[in-house]
């Protein structure tokens, strides 16, 4: 016996034995109707055995996907690609399932606030609350004993309040072409809808106010339906049980919503990435940048390097770093879509300009 084996329990010796089947049935047991997925439960069945127990670092299910599916493909010493490499490629059709990950980078230019910024007014609206620190916005037990001070928060953010930017209508034009794949959100503003892209081409891994849930009976409703008391500064309230009403935000310590799990097909599929605005910083969303083939070309859109294109870049990432409009208008320009891209936000700005009517 090997002492690999010798430390496991029956059933991982097992499973070290027979990898594949163990998790062909793993992976069965875990997406059966009936099972209640969290990103730990996901990484014990896409990691291999071995990995398991060699590495202490915590792994998050996207790190899990790539051990298993992003080992084909790989660095044939290619030169280094360009934005204007990437650019030819989606203009010849080389690339047609696209997939973007996208941070709060895409959002500030649109004017929406970070509520953890001193001398923001959002900042100061919060500071009444005494709130222990920003983050405790989004914690359950803050949240049952003080609802107030998120839908504070919400009352700024709740759609309809902002506008989408040049990047959103980038990302619209990636959608009525026929090349996005998937649009991977860590925002909860709602821009994305309002640009035009659908409901089945976003995951919104961080939650959106498209509903809401009572957190007492577990009904869900739309989440227009509550609109008017945010904007009146009431607590909604559930129509059924009286109960405190929340919006399907994710908070610490909550389960990713179910269309996260489309990463565990959107990412090997995909043959090129976006990754737009983001730090890459927050878990589990961080790791799906190295869950596509490494084959792929990765694109970052951002201020700086971030995640794996500042400590485990590969030979065909590109990075336009600076202002992320700015680059993505120059990405626009080099794919020829300029003028396209000025009609579609002239139309959806007359839209937007008659709804507000």
């Amino acid at each position: 016996m090997c002492l690999l084996s010798a430390k496991l329990s029956p059933s991982e010796a097992q499973a070290h034995s027979c990898p594949e089947k163990s998790f062909l049935r793993n992976f069965w047991v875990i997406f059966s109707p009936r099972a209640k997925v969290t990103v730990s439960s996901l990484s014990a069945v896409l990691l291999p055995v071995p990995s398991r127990i060699q590495s202490s670092r915590p792994f998050c299910v996207s790190a899990a996907a790539r051990a298993i599916l992003g080992r084909w493909g790989g660095d044939k010493g290619e030169e280094k690609l360009t934005l204007k490499d990437v650019a030819e490629r989606l203009r010849k059709n080389e690339c047609r399932s696209v997939v973007v990950m996208a941070g709060a980078g895409i959002s500030t230019p649109s004017g929406i606030p970070d509520f953890r910024s001193p001398g923001s007014g959002l900042y100061s609206n919060l500071e009444q609350y005494n709130i222990p620190y920003p983050e405790a916005i989004f914690e359950l037990g803050y949240f049952f004993v003080n609802p107030k001070p998120f839908f504070t928060l919400a009352k700024e953010l709740y759609p309809g309040n902002y506008r989408p930017n040049s990047a959103h209508y980038f990302l619209r034009l990636l959608h009525d072409k026929g090349l996005l794949l998937r649009l991977y959100t860590q925002n909860i503003d709602g821009l994305e809808r309002v640009a035009g892209i659908p409901p089945d081409r976003l995951v919104e891994a961080h939650g959106t106010f498209a509903t809401a849930t009572c957190t007492v009976c577990q009904r869900n409703f739309p989440g227009e339906d509550f609109r008017g008391d945010v904007m009146g500064d009431r607590i909604p309230r559930c129509p059924v049980c009286t109960g405190v009403v929340k919006p399907d935000i994710v908070f610490f310590g909550e389960q990713l919503p179910p269309r996260f799990l489309l990463h565990l097909t959107d990412f090997p599929m995909a043959d090129l990435l976006f990754v737009i605005g983001t730090s890459l910083e927050v878990e589990p969303f961080a790791s799906l940048a190295g869950a596509v083939r490494s084959s792929v070309p990765r694109v970052l859109i951002n201020r700086e390097l971030v995640g794996p294109f500042a400590w485990q870049q590969r030979h065909n990432d590109v990075a336009e770093l600076g202002d992320v409009v700015g680059g993505v208008e120059r990405l626009v320009e080099l794919l020829g879509w300029k003028e396209e891209m000025q009609t579609l936000i002239q139309k959806e700005k007359e839209k937007l300009d008659a709804k507000d009517k």
